[in-house]
C-alpha cells in the first residue's frame, strides 16, 4: 500500500505563484510514475502533469510554460510549482501515483487551490 499527502494549496491572487507536495510513504519505489491531475468545481478530473523516474515530463496544454513537476526519489515527494496563476486553475489538486512494480494505482485526498483577488 502507499498513501499520498497533498500540502501547499491555498488561496493566491491571479499571476502569484504556489508550490504543491506530495509525500508518498509505504511502499514505494523510485520507479513509479508521479502525476498530478485537478478538478474543477462542476468539471471533470483533468491531467494537469507526470513524470516518469527518469524525470520525463508531460503537461496539459493548459498548464504548459506555467507549471513545472519534478520529483525528489530520495524524499519520495513530488512538487507542482506553479506560475502566473489564473482564475481557472482553481480547483482541488490530485497526487496519484502508479506503482511500477504491480500497477496500482493511488490518489491523495488533495489540496484546494484558489486564485482569486
Amino acid at each position: 500500500q502507499v498513501q499520498l499527502v497533498e500540502s501547499g494549496g491555498g488561496l493566491v491572487q491571479p499571476g502569484g505563484s504556489l508550490r504543491l507536495s506530495c509525500v508518498a510513504s509505504g511502499m514505494v519505489f523510485g520507479g513509479d510514475i508521479m502525476s498530478w491531475f485537478r478538478q474543477a468545481p462542476e468539471k471533470q478530473r483533468e491531467l494537469v502533469a507526470t513524470i516518469t523516474d527518469r524525470g520525463s515530463t508531460n503537461y496539459a496544454p493548459s498548464v504548459k510554460g506555467r507549471f513545472t513537476i519534478s520529483r525528489d526519489n530520495a524524499k519520495n515527494t513530488a512538487y507542482l510549482q506553479m506560475n502566473s496563476l489564473k482564475p481557472e486553475d482553481t480547483a482541488v489538486y490530485y497526487c496519484y501515483r502508479v506503482a511500477a512494480i504491480d500497477g496500482k494505482t493511488y490518489w491523495g485526498k488533495g489540496t484546494l487551490v484558489t486564485v482569486s483577488s
